[in-house]
């Protein structure tokens, strides 16, 4: 395969000269030759939208950057998803739809340069002709790597691979500001056979949520076979996320050997009536969690995006079972510490015609924080600030508790309303040094 440099097609890296035209001379040369390497060499590359090419490997060099525009001229308009639903976005930064054997590597650095964005999204939004481009975009791909680089300063979501398969991503950075909105930072939506390892993630939104598009998707696909690990995850809204889109289901997910600080939910499933699709055989195992807002979160009556003031979303009678009856199944939490921990330990709050069921906790410790300021569980109607709190439980069946020690709660250590099956064993309140049996 050939290997060539950017600065061939007349690329300059002074930070200032626009090498849109440079980058899609140079990619469309590698195109007709079949495949190749791409180098970008040391110097900070301004550039608009770059669109890839399959059997391409694109080479950021240490010391080099890809710095993006921030003027929506540069981004051609494509047919894609923004928050699960299929229409016309900007197109990513780096972007790639229906090809195969791609590689993003290197040690460089890729900064999306997203103040402008985040500034015209929160105070001039009539004026965002389209959604936000993310930082890189993947669409309908097969084998496509990204490894190593360092992502900063995302318009929109970071990394999003979408009705993708065979995706790898390892040893990457991505910082984005904890206050920028919508900048998540990898995720999967709709896709197979997924790795995400060894990776550095702190972001304004969710870390890490995997997705699978919502009830106005017309062709709905499912996101699975997901393996997660090695990860630190801070700030954000949530370490690991699932939901809310889920409308084409969410199965078979591993998460393990990861650190999660200071995200507001450590573990966090949001869905709501009207999304139909189910998520189901999730394992979280092997996590650490420190100043998390709730270690444990399942929310049945998430309102956030289009239709969530509907009233079928925030009812609390059971209502019939259709096809946009959301479901949440066998679940497995073990060998996790939470410490530190604002709101609850636990927080599964199901709808009554489709509870929460077969939720396993073997091996947890939840310590909370003494003199914590109270904080919003989640986001649905009415919620309240809490602080110091133990498990709620609404509309679940088949909850098992196994070895589970609680510390420092303020209140009762285990509320269940409108559950059955759940059990209790060996497991315990820890108050005033001593343990004391938690009872169902």
């Amino acid at each position: 395969m050939t290997t060539i440099s950017v600065k061939d097609f007349g690329a300059i890296g002074d930070g200032k000269s626009i090498n849109t035209q440079a980058f899609a001379k140079a990619i469309g040369h590698i195109e007709q030759l079949g495949g190749g390497t791409l180098i970008v060499p040391v110097g900070t590359y301004f550039t608009g939208a770059i669109k890839l090419c399959s059997n391409l490997t694109l080479v950021i060099e240490q010391g080099a950057t890809l710095l993006f525009s921030d003027d929506a001229k540069d981004y051609p308009v494509v047919n894609s998803r923004w928050e699960g639903v299929k229409q016309d976005v900007y197109m990513p930064c780096i972007y790639g739809q229906n090809i195969k054997n791609v590689v993003i590597t290197g040690n460089g650095k890729i900064d999306g340069n997203g103040q402008k964005w985040w500034h015209i999204f929160r105070h001039d939004r009539s004026n965002l002709k389209y959604p936000r481009p993310y930082l890189i975009g993947f669409d309908f791909c097969e084998r496509v790597t990204i490894e190593k680089v360092f992502l900063t300063q995302s318009p929109s979501w970071t990394v999003h691979p979408m009705e993708s398969n065979n995706v790898v991503v390892d040893n990457i950075s991505i910082l984005n500001p904890a206050d920028s909105p919508n900048t998540d930072g990898i995720n999967p939506e709709s896709c197979r056979n997924v790795r995400i390892s060894n990776c550095y993630i702190d972001v304004g939104d969710d870390c890490i949520a995997i997705k699978a598009g919502t009830e106005e998707t017309a062709e709905k696909s499912p996101c699975e076979n997901i393996l997660i690990t090695n990860c630190n995850m801070i700030h954000g809204h949530g370490a690991v996320v699932l939901g809310s889109e889920m409308s084409g289901c969410i199965r078979n997910v591993t998460i393990t050997n990861c650190v999660f600080q200071k995200t507001d939910r450590g573990v966090r499933f949001k869905t709501r009536r009207g999304r139909g699709g189910s998520i189901s055989d999730i394992t979280f195992s092997n996590i650490v969690m420190d100043e998390v807002l709730s270690a444990f979160v399942m929310n049945y009556y998430y309102y956030c995006g289009p239709k969530g003031n509907d009233p079928i979303v925030w009812n609390k009678e059971p209502m019939p079972i259709n096809e946009a009856t959301p479901a949440c199944h066998n679940i497995s939490f073990s060998n996790i510490i939470a410490k530190n921990v604002r709101a609850y330990a636990g927080f599964l709050y199901g709808i009554p015609e489709s509870p929460i069921s077969n939720i396993s906790f073997d091996n947890i410790r939840v310590s909370m924080q003494q003199n914590a300021q109270p904080g919003e569980v989640d986001m649905f109607k009415d919620v309240k600030p809490e602080a110091g709190k133990g498990f709620f439980i609404e509309n679940a069946q088949s909850v098992l508790f196994n070895n589970v020690i609680i510390d420092n709660i303020v209140s009762e250590p285990l509320f269940v309303k409108n559950s059955e099956d759940v059990h209790v064993n060996q497991s315990f309140v820890k108050q005033d040094g001593k343990l004391i049996s938690l009872k169902a």
